[in-house]
């Protein structure tokens, strides 16, 4: 299902709204961060490069949209108590949880599984699988607490399609995708709703790392595809659950 990039939204839009991004400090994470701000939401930018969390924050607050909260933690390395220390940090501070969006993730390298490093290869399922479905099991309460709330995996082309030499990304999106359609059935009498979402093609250094040769211009921003994110997290959402969504090329 294609999802519009081309959504209208007001300043309160998600007003009083509780949201936590994963690589909330670069590329799209950031994007989707200052509209998710200035729709009206509160959100958690969980990245573990406390520097740039902190410039993009800064950019939140100077454009005079609601303030974030900074929690830096690498995925790489967190282990149970510390995703069971962020349950009870947002319980304890917000009560509820009304959105979680997996951006964060690495691309490892681009090869064949024949040849793939192991030690990359389990880096890559760590931050990419692993991480989120910790994530997403200590935060399950907090959503439960919202009236009505998202989850959404970033996924990929290549999650959906295999494709040659995508070694663990290409595998990691595959399980992310089973990972997301498993959770909307599991949830599916609850207040949560659960989708993957295909960013396709933007200007990242991520599709600058997996395209070299491509000529990054002819890519659309961040900037330009994050407002559909906010419509992903609004009310006119709530009849998704369990889909694999596109963004449109507008």
């Amino acid at each position: 299902m294609n999802i519009s990039t081309n959504y209208t939204f007001t300043d309160d839009e998600l007003k009083g709204k509780v949201i936590l991004v994963t690589g909330a400090n670069r590329g799209f994470g950031r994007a989707m961060t200052l509209d998710l701000a200035k729709a009206g939401a509160t959100v958690i930018m969980l990245g573990r490069d406390l520097g740039s969390l902190e410039t993009t924050y800064d950019e939140v607050v100077d454009a005079g949209f609601v303030e974030p909260i900074l929690y830096p933690l690498d995925l790489e390395g967190a282990t149970p108590e510390h995703y069971e220390q962020l349950q009870k940090d947002v319980l304890d501070n917000f009560g509820q949880l009304d959105g979680l969006i997996h951006n964060a993730g690495i691309i490892g390298t681009m090869m064949p599984i024949e040849q793939y490093d192991l030690k990359l290869w389990y880096a890559t399922m760590q931050i990419n699988v692993n991480a989120p479905f910790m994530l997403t099991q200590a935060l399950i309460p907090a959503l439960n607490k919202s009236d009505d709330a998202r989850i959404l995996f970033l996924s990929s082309s290549v999650g959906r399609h295999a494709r040659a030499y995508w070694g663990a990304y290409g595998v990691s999106k595959f399980a992310i995708e089973g990972l997301s359609k498993t959770l909307s059935e599991e949830l599916e009498k609850t207040n949560i709703k659960t989708n993957s979402l295909d960013p396709r093609r933007m200007r990242t250094k991520m599709r600058q790392t997996a395209y070299p040769a491509e000529n990054a211009d002819n890519n659309p921003t961040p900037e330009s595809m994050s407002p559909a994110i906010v419509y992903l997290m609004s009310k006119q959402s709530s009849a998704l659950n369990g889909e694999q969504l596109t963004l449109a090329l507008d």
